[in-house]
């Protein structure tokens, strides 16, 4: 007696990437619908795997380039924008052989692929808050919180990727490379580690000062977020030089 559909449904869902082609091959004269549609969903999805890894060869140009380096270190930022909270930077060294499906710039990426960054040879994360973004301002803050974050990693970067950036004060090779978060597997880490941990910073404000909606705009210059400013004033993570204009 043949399988039913929902028991070769859990057939497929059960196998590795490695066993799809198989089942397809074993399944291609099943002139059910329901089976031809599980076949072409999965021949689908092992096309995308091969486009993605593809892209994700292209998105190592520059860590091929550099090879000769011991470690190659990511760096981006989150935060620069925001009428609130810190401005954050993400190091990121990952090792030579990782295959990370889907990195990306990290607004595209979903919270699961994230957690993937633990394969990283080292990462760590810099800060500078409201106060020294408005003592020093943005740009400088930035910077700051970049070297803060590569003197936090376990191991010394021989070169360094950077978002668009050249970093003072640096003695590290530095190699900026304009929208980096699409073209290098390690800019993309960096800028995945960053938006994520001020992401969940400002979750966290929220839960203080829920009135400000910080878990929706994260900070960012929102309908919403200048409306609350201009009802309740500002509070200690509001950047002053960035919400002048408002109160």
């Amino acid at each position: 007696m043949s399988k039913s559909i929902s028991e070769i449904k859990i057939e497929f869902e059960q196998a590795g990437e490695q066993q799809w082609e198989a089942l397809c091959q074993e399944y291609e004269t099943d002139s059910r619908t329901g089976v031809k549609n599980l076949t072409a969903r999965y021949r689908k999805k092992q096309q995308a795997l091969v486009q993605e890894r593809e892209r994700l060869e292209v998105m190592k140009t520059f860590e091929r380039k550099y090879a000769d380096y011991s470690f190659i270190c990511g760096i981006d930022e989150a935060g620069r924008g925001p009428l609130a909270g810190p401005v954050v930077a993400g190091a990121v060294i990952l090792p030579k052989d990782c295959e990370i499906l889907y990195l990306n710039d990290s607004k595209k990426l979903s919270a699961a692929k994230r957690e993937e960054l633990e394969k990283a040879v080292a990462a760590a994360v810099g800060m500078a808050s409201p106060a020294r973004i408005d003592e020093i301002n943005i740009l400088q803050a930035t910077y700051e919180a970049m070297r803060e974050a590569i003197s936090k990693l376990a191991v010394e970067p021989g070169i360094l990727l950077n978002d668009a950036v050249t970093i003072p004060e640096m003695i590290i090779p530095q190699v900026p490379i304009i929208k980096g978060d699409a073209k290098s597997v390690s800019i993309a880490a960096a800028s995945i580690l960053a938006k994520v941990t001020r992401d969940r910073l400002m979750v966290e404000y929220d839960r203080v000062m829920p009135e400000y909606g910080f878990a929706g705009h994260k900070g960012y210059g929102s309908k919403e977020h200048i409306e609350a400013i201009k009802k309740y004033g500002p509070t200690p993570i509001h950047r002053k030089t960035f919400i002048k204009n408002f109160i």
